[in-house]
């Protein structure tokens, strides 16, 4: 149809699709009337309101570049990072950003093998690609650059068995095959060491070889699990020496030009264990009669500009690291520990430099004004959340009590004027138990524990929330630049996902109907009390997008706000310090503020520091997962009470109540019958009997093996199933084409040929 006459011919839909099909994200608008022929105002309107259209049904999107590609689709060009491979031994990869459930992109055979002076690509890796639709749903990729090799690929166990040649075993779950040293490698190592590998040159359909680059340590350690956390996923730890060399020659600030703010009472409330304390809260009763019953309110930050330049070495550090990684037996800083337990931590009674934000709220919680400030403060008091919390609760020890008339009462004072536009505004109210592990001194797990979530933490939290909306708020009222912290609302395919599964437990979302944090809300109301509560709660859950840090703002789904950047943690996020950085060039109080280089690179920042967070919570959730299987490494044969808590075509997940650990019962363990997986019934149903497993099921499980190197948790069901109906044909053909299909995009079965078997 390129270049042909179309001027009497309507504009259609499928013409547009297949112009953007086989060319995503090079077309916008004026390309597009190009290549179906338009011409003429006329029609070149017609076309604007019909891809506007077709944006509004989910049939198209438009990428950072403002171009035209098919509703989740990918760019043609984008960052992958390697994740497995298939049965042929070739690459699998993901978008390192993608907002939905990402397709199968597999590099094009021979992509990425190495070459000369050149090692291979593997698990952890990331490259740039040029896609290219395999017209299977998915993508082949050829590669155009390399982005780094990542160590998360090759932490491996270094195994010297008795009998047969050494092997390394990698520690990451998802790869299936061990590595076998090069020549003279093992002699590096003893055996149980934990090694970090690099590929050597590698043949296809041949055990790859690696080198021994560096020993870790032993993987019996009682610490191995955040070890093996921080190398698999290229987590930095550790500081420069010119890093360490500037900190220590840091003087600390001075008041200068600061207002003094130390007899204001603010006071910082923080978990029982908290070493660093980075945001301290104050509220009392406004006295203007205009606005009777109103309060005003302060939260004071850190102020981590005064003493992090732009470009400065300290500032590269950060940026690197991009945050900070809560570990179970440790916490690797972003900033050295100088800054972030000394001069930038609001010790109690010390003067210490501050970015305060002063808020105005009248009685029902709705801000009339705020103004942000550079505060010398000193910090009237150290509590923690417990402490806090037991004042409020007339059971109080000594330093709570001294504070309680004077602080504490005006400050839950506050909270309750902004918990009533809270409620106004609806955010979502997802219930998810945190759960905390306890590490002795011995590094071994003490406890696993559920968070307690006491009205003291979400004072603070509200506190919180609010000064980041004003700090968004004053950026984009002067016009400048920054990183939001954006939350998009679900994709239509997540929410056609609840409303398949909401029928299987009485409840229903009818189709179409628009995704709202009040409807979520309502939904989640209805389920409480019933059994189906938990399991629609993490159901609700996976429907939401993943949170991002973007200059464009998109608005904050999952708290309902139209605005919203972090402010209130620059000694933990380096998205926070861009923001103080912004405020303090905007609003002109200081010159230590935003760089223009700095300015000029925010969508490179803001998609850094995403991938480090991203980075961050892999790493935090894979210690978790070690430590407790660790913990329950002794307990084989134990009988535990759990959820199923997800369904596959390979087996069910179970979530166990005692820990919060996850783990698998594979389908073929279910029984002697064939199971299928229904997934609009979300169950495992057998093929004779109709025995069935289903999301949210309470069970009692056995667990049959626990690997603390990898963090497994292998489980068998002991719990009668529900009795049901035999899958019908639909769902057992559904379920052969849905595996074959996928045995062909992982190149199990290609061009009707023999799958070849996995060893």
């Amino acid at each position: 149809m390129t270049g042909s006459d179309n001027s009497f011919s309507p504009v259609n839909r499928d013409d547009i699709l297949n112009v953007i099909r086989d060319m995503p994200g090079q077309l916008g608008k004026r390309e597009i009337a190009r290549e179906l022929g338009l011409r003429g105002g006329d029609r070149k309107l017609e076309l604007k309101t019909l891809l506007s259209a077709m944006e509004d049904d989910g049939l198209i999107a438009r990428d950072r570049g403002r171009r035209y590609v098919l509703a989740g689709a990918l760019p043609a060009v984008t960052v992958v990072e390697i994740t497995d491979r298939d049965n042929d031994g070739e690459l699998l990869a993901q978008p390192v950003r993608h907002d939905h459930d990402s397709p199968i992109i597999r590099l094009a055979p021979g992509e990425g093998a190495g070459g000369r002076g050149q090692t291979a690509l593997g698990i952890g890796d990331k490259a740039l690609v040029k896609l290219k639709p395999d017209g299977e749903g998915g993508y082949e990729a050829r590669l155009m650059k390399r982005l780094g090799q990542s160590a998360h690929k090759l932490l491996c166990v270094l195994y010297k068995p008795r009998s047969g040649p050494p092997r390394l075993a990698p520690v990451d779950r998802r790869s299936r095959h061990d590595l076998v040293p090069a020549r003279g490698e093992a002699e590096k190592a003893r055996d149980g060491d934990l090694v970090l590998c690099r590929l050597v040159k590698e043949r296809r359909h041949v055990a790859k070889m690696a080198e021994i680059v560096e020993v870790v340590g032993s993987a019996d350690n009682p610490s191995a699990g955040s070890l093996i956390a921080v190398h698999s996923h290229g987590v930095p730890d550790g500081f420069s020496d010119g890093e360490l060399d500037f900190v220590k020659a840091l003087k600390p600030a001075k008041q200068g030009q600061r207002e003094d703010l130390r007899k204001i009472p603010l006071i910082t409330i923080d978990p029982d264990d908290a070493r660093d304390h980075d945001d301290a809260v104050w509220a009392a009763p406004d006295e203007d009669p205009a606005n009777a019953g109103g309060w005003i309110t302060m939260v004071a930050i850190a102020d981590v500009a005064a003493y992090v330049a732009p470009g400065s070495v300290l500032d590269r550090g950060a940026y690197k690291r991009g945050n900070s990684v809560y570990l179970p037996d440790r916490v690797i800083p972003m900033l050295p520990e100088r800054l972030s337990n000394d001069l930038c931590s609001l010790r109690e009674k010390e003067d210490r430099p501050c970015f305060a934000v002063r808020m105005v709220f009248d009685k029902n919680g709705t801000k009339r004004s705020h103004t942000f400030l550079r505060g010398w403060m000193r910090s009237a008091a150290k509590l923690s959340y417990t402490q806090a919390q037991k004042a409020i609760d007339s059971e109080g020890d000594a330093v709570a009590n001294a504070l309680l008339d004077d602080v504490l009462k005006p400050l839950w004072g506050a909270y309750e004027a902004l918990s009533k536009a809270r409620a106004a505004r609806e955010p979502l109210e997802i219930d998810a138990p945190e759960r905390k592990v306890r590490v002795g001194e011995d590094g071994k797990v003490k406890a696993i524990e559920v968070r307690e979530r006491f009205d003291a933490h979400k004072l603070i939290e509200e506190f919180m929330i609010q000064a980041n909306v004003c700090a968004a708020e004053s950026l984009e009222a002067k016009k400048a630049p920054l990183i939001y912290r954006v939350h998009e609302q679900p994709s239509r395919e997540k929410i056609d996902g609840l409303a398949d599964f909401l029928p299987t437990v009485g409840l229903k979302w009818a189709r179409g109907e628009a995704p709202r944090t009040g409807r979520f809300n309502r939904l989640l109301s209805q389920a409480h009390g019933t059994e189906h509560y938990e399991t629609v709660n993490e159901v609700v859950l996976r429907s939401q997008s993943q949170a991002v840090y973007d200059p464009d703002n998109q608005g904050h789904f999952g708290l309902n706000l139209d605005r919203y950047a972090h402010f209130t943690s620059p000694i933990r996020r380096y998205a926070d310090l861009t923001v103080h950085r912004a405020l303090i060039r905007a609003l002109k109080l200081g010159d230590d503020g935003q760089s223009d280089e700095e300015r000029s690179r925010l969508d490179v920042i803001a998609d850094e520091i995403t991938q480090s967070e991203r980075r961050a919570m892999a790493a935090e959730r894979d210690a978790v997962d070690r430590y407790i299987a660790s913990f329950l490494a002794d307990r084989v044969g134990a009988i535990f009470e759990g959820r199923i808590t997800g369904v596959t075509r390979f087996g069910a997940f179970i979530r166990l109540s005692e820990t919060g650990a996850d783990g698998l019962v594979p389908i073929s363990e279910l029984g002697a019958e064939r199971f299928y997986h229904d997934e609009e019934a979300h169950a495992l149903i057998g093929e004779a009997s109709g025995d069935t497993y289903r999301l949210g099921m309470n069970v009692k499980v056995r667990l049959e093996e626990a690997t603390p190197i990898t963090g497994g948790l292998l489980l068998s069901i002991q719990s009668k199933p529900e009795k049901g109906r035999p899958p019908g044909r639909k769902t057992r053909a559904r379920a052969r084409a849905k595996t074959f299909s996928e045995r062909q995009k992982r190149g199990g079965s290609r061009g009707g040929g023999r799958g070849r078997r996995r060893r």
